[in-house]
């Protein structure tokens, strides 16, 4: 039967067996091919986190992804017990000091029959200065804030720490980073917050006890 009679083309020859075998076999054994990270929302202020060319810029340093260590996201806690004891011993110390050489002071003045007013003067109103300085420094841990970073740990000393506003980007990053780390090929930048903290004032690290010493508890961060 022709196109003519029938109104319709004519059907195309059908293929040959080993034809369609082999288109089937090649998609088969196709590797897939891994999804690129999609970037977080980004937001304004802060700095910029990128992966370019195995390379991990946080705002302008530069983290080789081959030396990464670890990525992750924890919760930084100021050092409030740390701090009151610290107070506490401070205020202790200084006191001391103050009543001893006021002690002394007043043994020194009855051998001598002198008055030793101004050297007391002296001595309590350092003791008074000092003590504000402690009252200060306290605060200053008392009532910093809790932070939600991402740190993103080397091989060597280095550690870049930064934080968002939304907590949920930062686990995407840990993901992001991680993958950029087994992928050469990825890139990716976003928008952090970056971060100013004073490690004498915050817990950074993880807390490793050691067992079978005495009273043995390090700090280990790197």
């Amino acid at each position: 039967m022709n196109t003519e009679s029938t109104g319709r083309p004519a059907d195309p020859p059908a293929e040959p067996p080993w034809v369609a075998a082999a288109v089937a076999g090649q998609q088969q054994t196709s590797p897939a091919t891994p999804p690129v990270p999609s970037a977080p929302p980004q937001f304004a202020g802060g700095i910029d986190l990128r992966v370019s060319k195995r390379l991990l810029w946080v705002g302008g340093a530069a983290y080789p992804l081959a030396n990464i260590a670890r990525v992750h996201t924890f919760t930084l806690h100021p050092r409030r017990k740390d701090a009151t004891l610290l107070f506490l011993k401070r205020v202790a110390i200084t006191l001391s000091v103050a009543i001893a050489l006021t002690v002394l002071s007043g043994l020194t003045a009855i051998a001598s029959r002198e008055a030793g007013g101004g050297l007391l003067t002296f001595v309590w109103l350092c003791t008074a200065g000092s003590l504000v300085y402690y009252i200060v420094d306290l605060l200053i841990v008392l009532l910093a804030p809790s932070h939600y970073v991402l740190a993103v740990e080397t091989s060597g000393p280095s550690t870049a720490v930064v934080t968002s506003q939304n907590p949920q980007h930062l686990n995407q990053l840990v993901g992001h980073i991680s993958h950029a780390i087994e992928n050469p090929e990825s890139e990716f930048q976003v928008r952090v917050d970056s971060i100013t903290i004073s490690p004498r004032n915050y817990y950074f690290g993880d807390n490793v006890n050691m067992y079978g010493g005495t009273g043995n508890v390090g700090m280990a961060s790197a």
